[in-house]
């Protein structure tokens, strides 16, 4: 049998791919939240390699919420696993050694709150999705709660990300620990000032002097990239394939990647640049960079995709006149929308984009990219939507990808298979649907009623509910895929 991944059998591995840093010597100086395939992919790799090329006490403590499979895949292969970089022309495995520890919130909430109430912890960095800070998309509030209420009221153990976040800097003011940055690497508008706006909303709400807060809490804005899809079977397979040994932790992803961080950190940091981060006073034209021109054609790629039964993002690429619509939205839409970073062409960085989403070695499926669509439209297609009418623009490419997403969210592909709505508000959805007349029109007064999710000034704007039902009786005359093989 295949041996297992763990420090027993790192000397089986070919050199190339062995840990850049001595696994278990480098002291916890991170605490992460949100165990995923993307965090182990990106910013776990930019944080080893920059102790490897700087040194510092800055290993990663993982907190899974909720799953405990990553965790005991983790401690039983010694906090270590691969990363496969995936290309046409095969792929490229490394281990990474950049655990110090690995817990699941939900098993012991209160350890991870005296982690983060511990002074050598510096840095907490989050990826949890735009649905775990409770955020209304629209507005940006703290959303009314039961669980965080209760996650406040402090009477039980948190179960949710802002009340553990809460509790763990209640518990660090109280033991004069010392300041902390609490960084998002999550993919939604002004990450860092939301991030901090929901901490301070969470001390006021309960009734928790803010002054230490404010005093000695970071949250810096920051915009993160790379491809990396969910785990399977297969990437364990190349991992396996690569290295020699099984790995049942293994992520891959493309070769591409980028981090752009703002440089606030007021109890030090990594030095992340020396791995390719960019360090920056202000992140937020890379995020709307980000956001609209990478997340937002790849949304609109997913849900067009999944209507005409593609199963993969490179399989949707190859639809006839999908990335020719996409070259539109870019170039007609988003980049007129707002000001790029200095010497950065929003045309060029789309092309690349289109670039990357074609690589076939990426099986990214269509129905993972269409997840959660009620909290990504507004920062990834509606904000560009906003600004171009702000201009007095008709955004015809944007209200594709709209279109596209209510007729997802409709839930029937255009061959008539029923779509499964994984999404937060997926009941007031189906509801809204269910009571709305089935046509277009129908259909866009339906869902553009969606409050949380479309500002009244969109929601009430004639020239873009025109260009969606426009979009939206094309659909339904032609389907999908003949509809852009004919726009």
């Amino acid at each position: 049998m295949t041996p297992l991944l763990g420090l027993g059998s790192l000397r089986r591995l070919p050199v190339e791919s062995r840990p850049l840093v001595r696994p278990g010597t480098v002291p916890a100086g991170i605490v992460h939240i949100g165990l995923g395939a993307f965090h182990r992919a990106h910013q776990a790799v930019y944080t080893e390699e920059a102790v490897a090329a700087a040194g510092g006490e800055w290993g990663i403590v993982g907190v899974a919420p909720r799953s405990t499979d990553v965790v005991a895949a983790l401690r039983a292969q010694d906090l270590l696993y691969s990363v496969s970089d995936m290309s046409a022309d095969g792929a490229r495995a490394r281990v990474v050694g950049a655990f110090a520890g690995a817990r699941t919130a939900a098993a012991d909430p209160e350890a991870v709150v005296a982690l983060l109430a511990d002074p050598a912890i510096r840095v907490v960095t989050l990826c949890v999705t735009e649905k775990a800070y409770r955020l209304d998309p629209a507005t940006g509030r703290l959303l009314d709660d039961p669980a965080l209420d209760a996650d406040l009221r402090g009477d039980r153990p948190p179960t949710t990300v802002p009340g553990l976040l809460f509790r763990g800097l209640v518990a660090r003011s109280r033991a004069d620990a010392g300041p902390i940055a609490i960084v998002s690497c999550d993919n939604f508008s002004s990450n860092g000032r939301r991030t901090s706006g929901m901490l301070e909303a969470a001390f006021n709400r309960a009734g928790q002097d803010d002054e230490w807060l404010r005093a000695n809490v970071r949250c810096p804005g920051t915009m993160v990239d790379r491809i990396v899809p969910a785990s399977t079977d297969a990437s364990r397979a190349v991992a396996a394939a690569v290295l020699g040994v099984r790995d049942e932790a293994a992520v891959y992803g493309e070769p591409y990647r980028q981090w752009v961080i703002e440089d606030d950190f007021p109890g030090g940091r990594p030095a992340w640049e020396a791995a390719g981060a960019v360090l920056t006073d202000d992140a937020g034209p890379w995020e709307r960079l980000k956001l609209r021109a990478l997340n937002g054609v790849h949304s609109g790629m997913a849900y067009l995709g999944v209507l005409a039964g593609r199963a993969t993002i490179a399989d949707a690429h190859r639809m006839p006149g999908l990335a020719d619509a996409m070259r539109r939205f870019v170039a007609e839409d988003i980049a007129p929308s707002f000001t790029p970073p200095d010497g950065v062409s929003v045309v060029e960085y789309g092309e690349l984009a289109l670039e990357r989403f074609a690589n076939p070695a990426i099986a990214h499926r269509t129905t993972q990219v269409a997840m959660d669509g009620t909290q990504k439209l507004p920062q990834r297609v509606l904000e560009t939507i906003r600004d171009r009418r702000a201009a007095g623009a008709a955004p015809r490419w944007g209200a594709l990808v709209v279109a596209a997403w209510m007729r997802y969210a409709r839930g029937i592909a255009d061959d008539g298979r029923t779509l499964e709505l994984d999404d937060p508000l997926a009941a007031q959805i189906r509801a809204a649907v269910a009571a709305a007349p089935s046509t277009p029109d129908g259909l866009a007064g339906a869902l553009f009623g969606l409050t949380a999710v479309f500002p009244a000034e969109l929601a009430g704007d004639e020239t873009v509910r025109e260009l969606v039902v426009d979009w939206l009786t094309e659909f339904d005359k032609h389907g999908v895929e003949s509809t852009l093989a004919g726009a």
